[in-house]
């Protein structure tokens, strides 16, 4: 009898034990991948969905603004809560991978990535270009090039993103500059002389736009404007002959993360044929160079340099902006 009850102790002993280490398995991959993505919303929603279908892992996701996704991560320094994060500026991914905040990372669906879209540490989810946005029911002439906005017909009728709360709107500033010279500041001053009026982040340039209470905007992210006009909008986008610059959308994965393996999975399956259909649906244009996208690409506008000599140069450029519009 004894032998049978020390029997039936070690059987329930074992039971339990192993009770509790199916309950820590459970545990330890019920977690969830957060990624922190600065627009489109929708597009990183359907992304986190086909993922969790793929996988099984979920993805919470935190959408913002560049600058609100920034100051988030750096308040959250001490104790690091995203595995992934998505920037809507190509500089995001410079500076953090210059303060070694980054996993480096080569995802095998990287290979049809063009080069200067990619570096050890963080990869192009997808490509937007700046262009003009004209309301096409605004009584004004379609303009063509950037300095059609300087003419009569768009007095006090044009607004621009702010380049302090865009790095897209900074990196034409520099664009424009790069290619013009100094014919770029003449250009910025006549724009001011005109009546552009220096609105906040990108969305806010286009509504008044949109509204029909301003004709045109300088320098506004298209794939928004491209999604607008699919839903009936009066707008057209329109990318100057002379040159433009494109702003490509950096992912890239934390060094802090504690699930690795998922975060680099979720990057595969971003520039996975299917994640990058995604990338495409949202007018954006993929970052692969293999899918096909529903506007232009690359190789049809003509791309101005936005390099410089850091960030003491980008400072000195949106300080001499800021003053000139009096921001």
């Amino acid at each position: 009898m004894k032998a049978t009850i020390s029997t039936k102790k070690r059987s329930v002993k074992k039971g339990v034990l192993l009770a509790m280490a199916l309950s820590s398995v459970m545990i330890s991959s019920a977690h969830a991948l957060t990624v922190y993505t600065a627009g489109p919303g929708s597009l990183a929603k359907n992304l986190a969905s086909g993922f969790e279908k793929k996988t099984g892992v979920k993805v919470d996701i935190f959408q913002a603004t560049t600058g609100k996704v920034m100051a988030r991560l750096e308040a959250e320094q001490a104790n690091p809560q995203a595995d992934i994060l998505i920037s809507a500026s190509w500089d995001t991914a410079e500076d953090l991978h210059n303060r070694g905040w980054l996993l480096p990372y080569q995802s095998g669906n990287a290979a049809h990535v063009p080069a200067d879209l990619k570096s050890a540490d963080f990869v192009a989810q997808g490509v937007s270009a700046l262009g003009i946005v004209w309301n096409t029911k605004s009584g004004t002439p379609e303009p063509k090039e950037w300095q059609d906005l300087t003419t009569d017909a768009f007095k006090d009728n044009v607004t621009t993103p702010d380049p302090a709360l865009s790095g897209a709107s900074l990196d034409l500033l520099i664009g424009l500059q790069n290619g013009m010279g100094d014919k770029a500041w003449t250009l910025f001053d006549a724009l001011k002389k005109n009546g552009m009026v220096v609105s906040g982040p990108n969305a806010q340039a286009v509504t008044p736009v949109m509204q029909g209470a301003k004709a045109a905007v300088f320098g506004a992210v298209d794939y928004v404007s491209f999604g607008n006009i699919h839903q009936g909008e009066s707008l057209k986008v329109i990318f100057p002959a002379s040159g433009t610059v494109i702003a490509p959308r950096p992912m890239m994965i934390l060094k802090s993360t504690p699930h690795a393996d998922d975060a680099k999975a979720f990057v595969d399956y971003v520039l996975s044929p299917e994640g990058q259909a995604m990338v495409a649906d949202a007018w954006l244009m993929p970052a692969r160079d293999d899918v096909q996208a529903r506007r232009p690409l690359l190789n049809e506008l003509k791309i101005l340099p936005t390099k410089s000599d850091g960030a003491s140069e980008r400072s000195a450029i949106l300080k001499r902006f800021n003053t000139l519009f009096s921001l």
